[in-house]
Formats: structure tokens, C-alpha cells, sequence
């Protein structure tokens, strides 16, 4: 089943409407062609789950509560691989527990969303408080070297439009995409202009057609992303979650392994410019630039207001996609303002710091703040931090 356009998006999902980001995560994966979802309830995302139950019937999909967090993105990869776009929610215990079958998705490239709304941890943590923990786990939750795509939404409205672009990236690309919420964003209620989202022609998975014979469901094709073959259209197909060759079997060949791998994540860097998306405040003069994510860039946005108007040049660079990160954007934002210092402030013991620091590679000083008692980080509090910086 190709995934209907969003020019086709029921009426219901058209104006301008006061939402949760959580719910409006779960309004734009039906607005862009969703029809399968299965979950399991947990704080802070089961909002998602409530919302997709009440509406996905109304469009003709379905809803599955399963009996554990395993079991759903398992739910998700079957219903995916029957042709269906497939999306489940989550909290960080249930991420970790999806690991496993996330890494099939990215073997066997069976394209689904996996929402996560982080919660303080590990382990079962704070579940009522907000934290930004997940972002390493996101990009390398799962064994070995992979190919995913993460998107961080700050606002309601970005939790509605990245939603939609994560499942037309999942769909057209055959790569799971997680979006990452923070527990703030997923609870934060927002005027949202659903139909102000572009239509578009649609957002179709591209399936295999012309002669069975022969057929090779993981042949390398021009733009990396091999048809994939519907159930009941006559392809004979193999899919497994073993390194495969071209022919979905499985391989121990050295020269066809490598091959294969390489393949899923060049096909990431071959379409890096449509998945790559970023927000710039005040970063063409900017002495410090601030790096954040979520509830955490939305306090730097304040700070940088605030810094500005006491005459300190400080900009804001915010990822909207995590990973891949966008090293090139940062790299120019830094060398175009000649900026000095680099701020990441965020709610773990720095994680986003890391990559900030590996990108940058000497071209600026790195300093993290950290904030992980279940509380947010504040305007002042980065503001405070950035002055130090600049001293």
C-alpha cells in the first residue's frame, strides 16, 4: 500500500488547534500516511499512544496495545514489511528495550518511526521529570554500525511537521527515524496551524516493479535505496536480520559484507542535503555560540535575547536533525562569525558536547552545561554561563 498524499489528509487534521506535542507527534504521522501503530503505555509519551488509538480508526488504520515494549516495535517491523507505514512511542526504558529489533529495522531497511520522549534515568529514573539522556542512545542504542536518522523537535509545531518529515524520510529513504522529544516538549500545549504544512505529491516507499524474474531486493541502485518488494505483488524475497548480499541471503563474503554495510550508511551521505536541518539566531557576529536541543535551546533562544541586549554578541545554532549532525552548518556558522567560544548547555552530563567537540576539532573552545536533577535548564542559568565564557 503506497502511503496516500498529504493533499488526502482527512479534514480533521486541517486548522489551527490547541496541542500537546505529544499529540501533535501522533496527528502528523496520520497526516503523513500512518495507518499502523502498536505500543505500550509509558510516562512521558503515552499521550502519543491515546491519541493514535482515538484517531487512527477514523482514517481506517490500526491501533495495537501490545503486551511489552519489544513486542510493539516488532508489531511495527511486521506491519512495516507487509507495506503498511508503521509508527510506536516511547520512553527511555522502553527505547532500550527496542534496541534489538531497531537494529533489525536498520539491517533488513524496513522503514518505521519510533517516537521517544526522554525521561530522567537509567533505568526506570524519574518518569515524570524531563531530561535530555537519550541523545548517544538515539544514534547508537543498537550493536554494531548502523544507519538511523533522529530528529529533535523544540516546539509543538516542530513535533507535528518533524513527525511528518520523519515518516517521508522513513518511507523514501527504507531507514527507521526516531524522533526525540525531551519530556517538556512532549507536554507542552501550543497553538498549531496544521494546515500551514506544505502538501506535497506524496510520500510514497518505493516498491518494486517490472519482471520477477531475477529480482534482487537489495540490488545497489543509483540513489542507494533498493525497491522494496510488496507482499502479494510476486517477488521472491529473503529478509533477515544476518548481513546479506544483493540477493537478501546471507553472507559471510568479506568483499559483499563490506559492500552491503557501506551501502545503508552512504545512503544517508547521499542524501544528507534533504535530511540535514538546522535553526540559526545570531550567529553571523557571534563571539559565543550557544549549541542546543529542545527545552534546552528554547531557554538558550531567551538567553540570547537577553545577552544581545546587554551588547554581548552570543548566537544560538539549534540541530533539528541530530543525527546525522550538521557538522558542515556548524563549522561555517563558527568560522564565518570567527567565533571564540562554543556553549552547549543541556539536561545530562554532556552528551551533545562530545559531537560539538569532534566537529569543531580545535576551531572554537567547547564548554558543556549540564543540568540532571529533573529540572530544566533556565534562560538565566545559560545566560550566567555564557558571560563566564566570554570573560
Amino acid at each position: 500500500m503506497t502511503a496516500p498524499s498529504l493533499a488526502a489528509a482527512p479534514t480533521a487534521l486541517t486548522g489551527r488547534r490547541n496541542l500537546e506535542g505529544n499529540e501533535a507527534c501522533a496527528l502528523g504521522a496520520i497526516r503523513a500516511g500512518c495507518r499502523f501503530f502498536a505500543g505500550y503505555p509509558i510516562t512521558p509519551s503515552s499521550e502519543v499512544a491515546e491519541t493514535m488509538a482515538r484517531e487512527l480508526p477514523k482514517v481506517g488504520g490500526t491501533f495495537i496495545q501490545m503486551e511489552d515494549e519489544i513486542a510493539s516495535m516488532g508489531a511495527v517491523i511486521g506491519a512495516s514489511m507487509g507495506g503498511v507505514t508503521a509508527m510506536t512511542a516511547t520512553s527511555g526504558p522502553g527505547f532500550s528495550l527496542k534496541q534489538e529489533n531497531l537494529g533489525y529495522a536498520c539491517g533488513a531497511e524496513i522503514p518505521c518511526v519510533i517516537v521517544n520522549v526522554m525521561r530522567g534515568g537509567p533505568s526506570t529514573g524519574m518518569p515524570t521529570r524531563p531530561a535530555q539522556g537519550d541523545i548517544l542512545q538515539a544514534r547508537w542504542g543498537t550493536h554494531g554500525d548502523h544507519a538511523v536518522i533522529v530528529l529533535a523537535p523544540a516546539s509543538v509545531g516542530e513535533a507535528y511537521s518533524e513527525t511528518i518529515r520523519a515518516v517521508e524520510l522513513s518511507e523514501t529513504l527504507r531507514v527507521p527515524v526516531v524522533v526525540l522529544l525531551d519530556e517538556v516538549i512532549g507536554h507542552l500545549t501550543e497553538t498549531v496551524d496544521l494546515g500551514a504544512v506544505a502538501e506535497a505529491p506524496g510520500i510514497a516507499r518505493p516498491f518494486a516493479t517490472g519482471p520477477r524474474e531475477g529480482f534482487l531486493p537489495y540490488a545497489e541502485t543509483a540513489d542507494l535505496v533498493p525497491p522494496m518488494p510488496r507482499p502479494g505483488d510476486g517477488y521472491r524475497s529473503h529478509c533477515t536480520g544476518l548481513t546479506h548480499g544483493p540477493d537478501g541471503f546471507p553472507t559471510q563474503n568479506p568483499a559483499v559484507a563490506a559492500a552491503a554495510l557501506t551501502r545503508t550508511t552512504d545512503k544517508l551521505v547521499l542524501h544528507r542535503a534533504r535530511i540535514e536541518s538546522w535553526r540559526e539566531q545570531a550567529t553571523e557576529d557571534a563571539d559565543l555560540l550557544i549549541v542546543a536541543i529542545g527545552i534546552s535551546a528554547r531557554a538558550a533562544r531567551q538567553a540570547v535575547k537577553d545577552l544581545r541586549a546587554e551588547g554581548l554578541k552570543v548566537g544560538l545554532f539549534r540541530p533539528v536533525t541530530l543525527w546525522p549532525f550538521p557538522e558542515t552548518p556548524l563549522r561555517e556558522a563558527v568560522a564565518a562569525a570567527g567565533t571564540r567560544k562554543v556553549l552547549v548547555p543541556e539536561m545530562n552530563q554532556g552528551q551533545l558536547v562530545l559531537e560539538v567537540e569532534r566537529v569543531l576539532a580545535g576551531r572554537a573552545e567547547v564548554t558543556g552545561l549540564s543540568r540532571i536533577d529533573g529540572e530544566t535548564l533556565t534562560p538565566d542559568e545559560i545566560a550566567g554561563a555564557a558571560r563566564e565564557a566570554l570573560k
